[in-house]
């Protein structure tokens, strides 16, 4: 009630509107009145009251609103109370609106229009720009006034909000209005009361069938006068409400929902349904991709109504919830409802994977047994449902939630499931199933037990008490699982029969078989007349698998197929490491089985060989080997040779050779079996060699988890649950794993999934080489029944015949579908009755993935999962064609690689190889980033690459395939092409040969020009090591300009024209001869280190004779040298600015220059050290060789007790010391203490200038570079000796002093050089007179040196007949 203060008349209103004092912002209208006056309720708003009697005020009022300036300005709502409106009136009142342009929301309560003043009013809405909100409240507008409004809304683009309250505009209105929906897109917000809920219907519709962001409120009044919302739409959380519907409003709306993408969550609860709307609902279901969650509990449906339901989810996409609770369905409907969530075989996809959350039940709901077994089904086989309930059901016993619980044991999805209110929770059987669920099952988060029996008796708080613990589980410390299981010998040994085709492998096989286990039947010798024929019609193709028990041991016969297209598979099939196996390698005496055209020894010979480098080479793979592979040689047709021959003789002294040549490779059993195949009792011994050697094998092997054996037999149990499956997919592997396996559980939800993972994959990974199963690791299942994979997958793989089945390109690629439809056309080809069931437990595209992994294919689009497909084994040969680069121009280079294998006569590159590199290469080149358009192209033995202007062949050669040359025609530079060789090619060949080695040549480019065939190019090419080291042991300034001269090149007899030889820096890249000059300044920079210099010295000034070295250089090995610090200054200028070859090349040779002047001093000083000293009778510069393996070696480290020396002595001619050729020297026969106390010094310090002269290119120790072994690894070695340092450890000093070990060596007091010089010529003496060889005469006939004298400095030395002759104007010979 406004109090007395704030009442003022309607005069004080009218000058207030027109003088504007009042900033007004809501004025509020209440006619009929009992008197007139005004209140102001606000600063801003104002109430104004007029009587019956002051009506003509109020179009005064309106009209002052409209023309006061003041007022209109700031006005903002306007409020009509209990008008009866006039036209004039409304005229006023649009006048006002259209001069007030911030008035947002007009209130009309109580009103009376009549039809044309409403329809003054609506044309005023029609044009207003203004108006956010109109509320029409109990104004009786009805149907004609909710079409008048419709149409202007329908014009209007500002209005925002309607709402019309308790004015019964019926369906007619509701019609109208739903037209404005659909035309209208600015209105936001529609609040409808309406006496008949059938209005709801067109309005709800027009907003989801035009996809409106519209909030809609629709109300009604019930049977009891009471009102109640019919219809809530809310676009903020994009849900819909339907309370009450009638079923063809139910049905409207539903169909507008097809096409809509607004809703997100639809709530029908209680809403009356029928089977009709279901119907509806099932084209919402394929036609929607928005709608996620859809709650249908206590609709009424039946068991129809859900088929049509169920019927939509098999091509729904979109929907993650479902609530069914509550309805009148029965077990039909539950089979129905859950058929798009399962899956009935292990090919088959589940056709439903977005759905996450359902529930159904109810009192009225019988599941019985067809629902029971849905629901099992559903469990089992489910993989996208992660809540599942099931509410008040009273159909379900005991025994049957007993049998839902132990179907959760291998959903790995299911996190929340709901049995609340469901009477078969009961018992002690549920309780226990639930715990040992729990105990299976990690990932079950939730068990919703409410208002069970279960827990209503008060049992179920251990089962939640459970389920918290796993909730707060902590990480358990890192564990391995399997670091303390039981470890055992393994009981499973392969045998591999190796052996060409018609060799009698498979015959072999039954007969063994035969004696392991033999039948009721008799298998006697006088069947072997019945066996020839059947051989000859047929014979096994693929490969084949025997299995037999032996006691306690079970023992498989892998049978290898002898045929040319299985050999590329051969390698995949190979035992890995530690695994228990060994070869029988099977030849036949004769060329077929059905003559008597004898092998010649050198064919078996061969066939033995072929095999034996398979072994060997694929062995290699191994990171270690534990056990040499074992092998025994069997020769069948023994049966058709008559009497002893001597081509059989030849063949065993031909195995023997082999055997001798494999020896260290292989174990070779030293019996050779000759056989019948077809004879039991022939191959008795055979068997018998089998049982004994299978026994020594398994001991010999690593031991394997008891674990291994254990999963055996749960694999077997498996397969028969399974209908005996030969595969199985890595998710079932883990599944059986969590159920059967403790270990091998993942016990916690919290638990690190990955390592559990990498566990289970190490014990498939075991199991594979243990040969129970087939497991690669990418392919995602195992296969279990290892001779289905490799009779018919890997026999299918092998047959198929692309060229006839599809229309491939000319390129040889064929598309994904037409590879699958060629697969399966393949099954098609068999003998009738003898059909395959690959594709009952492998889908084509299985087998597509599989040969992409085993690199049998490869993709020509690897981001297209459509691509093309190759399959390399198919490819011809194209030798034949005329060889040619596709580009031949002056400015192109030729350059190429010839990689050979470093040990050809025990390997080969298997068949598997090339194809398997043809795939890995294109998948590399492909893999780049920057591919410049590269281009790629295959034959048989040829892989043909274009990229960047480098074209490249990748060819395999060699009759057994042990080499492979990598050539190429580029427009490139020569260190750009060999750069993408050596970063490209290379690698990728390398990458695939495990436990091979390849030795890498440069081959003639002339060759690599003309395409020389591989027959003519055997012996052009050279090491690259080889080459490298030539250029090391040249001067510095040879090496640019230094050529390598090639062997004849002939064509079938005649030479082929071209240049004999080739500049080196032709044959190698910037790279590699930057490595050489870095090699060679590396040698320096140890010379330098070694030679060590005060800083002091002026490395310009010369250093000529003896005099100025005696008297400027300290008398010590590490001072001896002039000027090296400032020649290793200028040795990092060099490294610094050097930024070509020649540039290199010149820092190069003046450092070496200056090196070899101090070297040459060094050795000067040495061979001139103590003049008087026996007036230098006998030679000073002497050394040892010992004889080995016909050659002749350095003795670099001297030892007591060393036997057969021979004491030789360099001719020490200046600057030009070199061995004298056909020296006779004095032998030595042992060596005591005292003579190793007093040579070890000399000779660790001769050895040392002796190396690195020899790594510099010196003359200084010409003709002794052969004598020299590799020092580097005895310095190495010597200079962590502790025993180097003593007196006696002094002597194993022999070898290169380097200059750590001259600093420790000086650290530790070392003798004076004099002592060590004086010592040693001492001994020399010595020795000498010892031998009777003490004058000039006898030195002359032993050594070939002569005693002379220099005539410049009159310095004595002992000089050769070379240089007594060629040097005769140098020196004069002084004769003792």
């Amino acid at each position: 009630m406004a109090s007395s203060q704030n009442l003022k008349d309607l005069q004080w209103v009218l000058h207030v509107m027109k003088s504007g004092s009042l900033d007004l912002h809501n004025v509020s209208f209440f006619l009929s009145q009992p008197s007139s006056g005004c209140h102001q309720e606000t600063e801003n708003s104002l109430n104004v009251n007029i009587s019956e009697d002051g009506l003509q005020h109020f179009s005064q009022l309106l009209k002052v609103l409209g023309t006061a300036d003041g007022s209109r300005s700031s006005l903002k709502n306007l409020e009509f109370h209990q008008v009866e409106w006039e036209l004039q009136q409304v005229k006023d009142l649009r006048l006002l609106l259209e001069n007030s342009l911030r008035i947002k929301q007009l209130v009309f309560q109580r009103n009376k229009f009549d039809t044309v003043c409403l329809s003054e009013l609506t044309d005023t809405l029609r044009m207003n720009k203004c108006i956010k909100e109109i509320i029409l409240s109990e104004s009786g507008i009805g149907s004609d006034g909710a079409e008048l409004i419709s149409s202007a809304l329908k014009e209007n683009g500002s209005l925002e909000e309607l709402q019309i309250w308790e004015d019964s505009i019926g369906s007619k209105g509701a019609e109208e209005l739903s037209k404005m929906i659909e035309a209208n897109s600015t209105l936001k917000m529609l609040t409808i009361f309406d006496s008949k809920s059938i209005t709801a219907t067109p309005l709800i519709s027009a907003v989801l069938a035009r996809n409106r962001s519209m909030e809609v409120h629709v109300w009604s009044v019930d049977h009891n006068k009471r009102s109640s919302k019919v219809v809530e739409f809310v676009p903020e959380n994009n849900t819909l409400r339907i309370y009450h519907i009638d079923i063809s409003g139910a049905c409207r709306v539903v169909c507008a929902l097809g096409w809509n993408t607004t809703v997100r969550s639809l709530d029908m609860t209680g809403v009356k349904l029928k089977s009709r709307w279901a119907k509806e609902f099932r084209w919402v279901l394929e036609q929607n991709r928005s709608l996620k969650e859809v709650n249908l509990a206590k609709t009424c449906l039946k068991d129809k109504g859900v088929v049509y339901v169920a019927a939509g989810l098999f091509k729904n996409q979109s929907l993650q919830s479902l609530y069914l609770d509550g309805n009148l369905f029965g077990g039909t409907g539950v089979e129905h409802l859950l058929c798009p969530l399962s899956r009935f075989s292990a090919l088959q996809n589940q056709a439903n994977v977005t759905l996450k959350s359902v529930t159904f039940g109810g009192r009225k709901t019988k599941i019985g047994r067809d629902g029971l077994a849905a629901i099992l089904q559903m469990l089992t086989s489910n993989q996208s449902v992660t809540r599942f309930g099931i509410y008040d059901d009273e159909s379900l016993n005991a025994d049957d939630m007993v049998k839902i619980f132990k179907s959760l044991e291998r959903n790995a999805t299911l996190r929340c499931l709901s049995l609340q209110g469901c009477k078969g929770v009961k018992g002690e059987a549920v309780l226990q199933s639930i715990i040992e669920t729990l105990n299976v099952n990690p990932w079950i988060e939730d068990i919703d037990l409410a208002r069970t029996p279960l827990q209503i008796a008060g049992k179920a708080e251990g089962i939640y008490q459970r389920l918290g613990q796993k909730e707060r589980t902590e990480p358990e410390p890192d564990i391995d699982l399997l670091k303390d299981m039981t470890m055992t010998v393994p009981k499973t040994c392969r045998v591999f029969l190796c052996g060409q085709e018609f060799s009698g492998k498979t015959t072999l096989c039954n007969s063994i078989s035969q004696n392991f286990s033999p039948s009721k039947l008799p298998y006697v010798n006088q069947v072997r007349t019945l066996v020839n024929p059947v051989e000859q019609a047929v014979r096994a193709v693929g490969m084949k698998i025997k299995t037999f028990k032996d006691e306690d041991t079970k023992i498989s016969i892998w049978n290898l197929a002898g045929q040319q297209e299985f050999y590329s598979l051969h390698d995949i099939m190979f035992p890995g490491h530690g695994s228990a196996s060994f070869f029988l390698i099977v030849s036949s005496l004769y060329r077929k089985p059905n003559n008597r055209e004898p092998k010649t020894p050198k064919e078996i010979e061969e066939d033995l060989k072929y095999w034996l480098r398979f072994i060997v080479s694929n062995s290699g793979r191994a990171v270690q080997q534990c056990m040499l592979p074992n092998v025994t040689m069997v020769l069948t047709h023994y049966d058709k040779i008559n009497q002893p021959s001597d081509n059989l003789q030849a063949t065993v002294s031909s195995i023997e050779r082999v055997r001798e040549q494999f020896q260290g490779f292989v174990e070779f059993y030293p019996t050779v079996f000759t056989v019948d195949a077809r004879s039991t009792a022939s191959v008795s011994k055979l068997s018998h060699h089998l049982r004994k050697t299978s026994k020594t094998v398994l001991e010999r092997v690593p031991r394997v988890y008891q674990l291994c054996n254990d999963l055996v037999k749960i694999l077997l149990d498996w397969r028969l649950e399974n209908r005996n499956k030969p595969a199985m997919k890595w998710k079932e592997f883990g599944e059986l794993c969590q159920v059967k396996i403790p270990s091998l559980r993942i016990r916690s939800r919290h638990d690190n999934k990955e390592k559990v993972e990498m566990r289970r994959r190490a014990v498939a990974t075991c199991l594979h080489h243990i040969g129970e199963v087939i497991y690669f690791d990418e392919l995602g299942f195992l296969i279990l029944d290892c001779e289905w994979f490799c009779g018919e997958v890997l026999g299918l793989l092998t047959r198929i015949d692309v060229k006839r089945q599809s229309s491939t390109e000319k390129s040889g690629f064929i598309s994904r579908k037409e590879l699958e439809k060629s697969i399966a056309g393949s099954l098609h080809n068999h003998i009738p009755g003898m059909g395959s069931n690959v594709f009952e437990n492998l889908d084509a595209s299985d087998l597509v993935k599989m040969m992409l992994k085993l690199e049998l294919c490869y993709e020509q689009d690897s981001s297209d999962p459509n691509s093309p497909l190759l399959i390399t084994s198919n490819l011809e040969e194209g030798r034949w064609k005329p060889q040619r680069w596709q580009v031949n121009t002056s400015d192109c280079i030729y350059i190429g690689r010839h990689l050979h294998l470093d040990d050809s006569s025990h390997m080969f590159l298997t068949p598997g190889f090339f194809p398997r590199l043809q795939v890995h290469l294109h998948n590399k080149i492909m893999g780049l980033k920057n591919q410049h358009g590269a281009s790629y192209s295959l034959e048989k033995y040829l892989i043909s690459i274009s990229i960047n202007g480098i074209y490249i062949r990748v060819e395999l050669g060699g009759q057994l395939g042990y080499y492979i040359d990598v050539l190429a025609c580029s427009t490139k530079n020569l260190t750009e092409t060999l750069r993408l060789f050596q970063q490209l090619i290379i690698p990728a060949i390398q990458s695939l040969c495990h436990g091979i080695t390849l030795i890498e040549n440069v081959l003639r480019p002339e060759c690599v020009k003309n395409l020389t065939p591989p027959r003519y190019r055997k012996n052009q090419y050279v090491p690259l090591q080889q080459l490298k080291q030539a250029l090391l042991s040249v001067p510095a300034d040879s090496m640019y300009d230094y050529q390598h001269t090639w062997e004849p090149l002939m064509d079938s007899g005649s030479p082929v024209p071209g240049s004999d030889f080739d500049f080196a820096r032709n044959l190698l890249s910037d790279d590699d001869f930057r490595e050489v000059l870095h090699r060679r300044y590396h040698d320096l920079h140890n010379l330098a280190v070694e030679l060590q210099v005060p800083l002091e010295i002026d490395p310009e000034q010369p250093s000529t004779g003896s005099e100025e070295i005696d008297g400027s250089i300290e008398p010590t090995f590490a001072g001896i040298a002039k000027g090296v610090e400032t020649v290793l200054q200028r040795l990092k200028i060099i490294e610094q600015e050097i930024r070509d070859i020649k540039q290199e090349i010149q820092g190069l040779r003046y450092y070496e220059h200056r090196l070899l002047i101090e070297l040459h001093n060094k050795v000067n000083y040495l061979v001139n050290f103590k003049v008087q000293l026996e007036e230098r009778k006998v030679p000073n510069m002497f050394y040892f060789v010992r004889t080995e393996n016909y050659s002749r070696r350095v003795v670099t480290t001297m030892i007591s007790g060393m036997t057969a020396l021979r004491l030789h002595v360099l001719c020490e001619f200046r600057r030009e010391m070199h061995v004298v050729e056909d020296q006779v020297g004095c032998e030595l026969m042992q060596v005591d203490n005292v003579t190793v106390k007093c040579l070890a010094p000399y000779m660790k310090k001769f050895m040392t200038l002796l190396t690195f002269a020899l790594k510099i290119g010196a003359h200084l120790a010409a003709g002794m570079g052969e004598m020299i072994p590799d020092l580097g690894r005895e310095v190495a070695h010597l200079v962590e000796s502790p025993t180097l340092y003593g007196a006696a450890g002094a002597a194993a000093a022999g070898a290169v002093g380097v200059a750590a070990l001259g600093n420790r060596n000086r650290s530790k007091g070392s003798r004076d050089i004099q002592q060590d010089l004086k010592a040693a010529q001492q001994w020399m003496v010595d020795f000498l007179r010892d031998r009777r060889c003490s004058t000039g005469k006898d030195i002359s006939e032993k050594f070939g040196l002569w005693r002379v004298r220099y005539r410049d400095d009159g310095q004595i030395a002992w000089v050769c007949r070379r240089h007594m002759y060629t040097r005769e104007n140098e020196i004069i010979e002084v004769p003792i």
